[in-house]
């Protein structure tokens, strides 16, 4: 076996197609748009690398790629965290000895050359797509969750990793009886009430303004949240500009108080997974009928972010913004994965369990000193 790095466009192709090769008949994995792939390594389409550094690294054996992984910096979150912590992702490895220390090996070595003193991972260069799955390895994943054979987690316990956090992800299913407790009903309707709070849906007219509101509500609520660094206007854009052709407004919310002003939102993401599995990764020839057709009947949605900012926390906002996002996509199969709430965020972890969620999965994000 030996290591390459990645130099070329046709090197770039092998290691997104990598994962392609690996799990083509894995029956719970779902392929990725290969397009969308692409975009995560161009500097266009992904103003995140625009304060990255990085390099990508291909395993080889009989001249066959058999691994990969990512090795990099993101300089904002270095900066926000105050400490010299470096990355790994895209970590795809066959089970077999001495393949996870040759790729593990070069990501470190790589961020030691860079002058890190910790390295983090798996971690992707998407927004919250972080953690190797660790305990619910099934249902299929969700959209932009990661997914992992459990042998991986043996490797990175092997290598001397250790767990820097857990991230717990819960659901509901009214096809399974799932219901709003009442108590929760009476406590929104009394914060309503008594804060003189609105929840609205997405104005897609003035979608602009609205992602600008977005962008301020998660700088301000979301600061202090491990693994949390500020977002660029340019990467909140991006990602819009990517979301704009499948989401469902009424599964964007912003809650404002008496005079108008944005003090908390939620973004809830229609599970496109559930479209995209068996396309192959690719919507030709005929995959974006079926997109076009299933996408406004998708009743299955990924919670990706709900937010409030500081100084309503603990009055029962987010438990009013769920109930509002519930009401407003509403259908007898609904299903919601809140994907995902740090572990030790106890009272988001309390308020979804009264909620009446139930545990489904678990990632792990690990760390070792370098």
């Amino acid at each position: 076996m030996n290591i390459t790095r990645v130099e070329t466009k046709r090197d770039l192709n092998i290691f997104i197609d990598l994962p392609y090769q690996i799990y083509r008949d894995d029956p719970v994995w779902v392929p990725p748009l290969r397009d969308e792939q692409n975009g995560q390594f161009d500097h266009v389409r992904n103003p995140l690398l625009d304060h990255c550094e990085y390099a990508l690294f291909l395993l080889w054996e009989a001249n066959k790629p058999i691994g990969r992984v990512a090795a990099f910096i993101d300089k904002l979150a270095v900066e926000a965290w105050q400490e010299p912590v470096g990355l790994f992702g895209y970590y795809e490895c066959p089970d077999q000895p001495g393949a996870s220390k040759l790729l593990l090996d070069t990501a470190k070595e790589w961020l030691i050359q860079h002058s890190m003193h910790a390295m983090r991972g798996p971690w992707s260069f998407v927004s919250q797509e972080w953690g190797a799955v660790v305990e619910g390895y099934q249902p299929a994943p969700v959209v932009m969750a990661p997914y992992n054979p459990p042998y991986y987690n043996d490797q990175f316990n092997a290598y001397g990793l250790a767990k820097a956090k857990d991230l717990v992800v819960y659901f509901i299913d009214v096809s399974e009886g799932y219901q709003i407790p009442e108590r929760i009903l009476t406590l929104t309707d009394r914060v309503a009430e008594r804060y003189k709070v609105r929840v609205r849906p997405l104005d897609m007219k003035n979608f602009d303004r609205e992602v600008e509101t977005i962008i301020s509500l998660s700088n301000a609520s979301l600061v202090k949240n491990w693994g949390y660094s500020p977002v660029t206007d340019a990467e909140v854009r991006a990602m819009a500009h990517d979301l704009k052709p499948i989401i469902h407004p009424q599964a964007v919310l912003f809650a404002e108080d008496e005079h108008g002003k944005p003090i908390g939102f939620a973004i809830a993401i229609p599970d496109v997974n559930v479209i995209l599995k068996g396309l192959h990764g690719s919507l030709l020839p005929f995959g974006w009928i079926k997109m076009l057709w299933q996408l406004p009947r998708l009743t299955q949605y990924r919670m990706f972010a709900l937010g409030v900012i500081p100084e309503y926390h603990g009055l029962g906002i987010d438990s009013l913004i769920y109930r509002a996002l519930y009401e407003a996509c509403y259908s007898p199969k609904i299903r919601v994965e809140i994907n995902y709430v740090l572990e030790d965020n106890y009272p988001m972890n309390n308020a979804i369990i009264k909620l009446g969620a139930k545990p489904l999965r678990r990632y792990r994000v690990y760390e070792m000193a370098i």
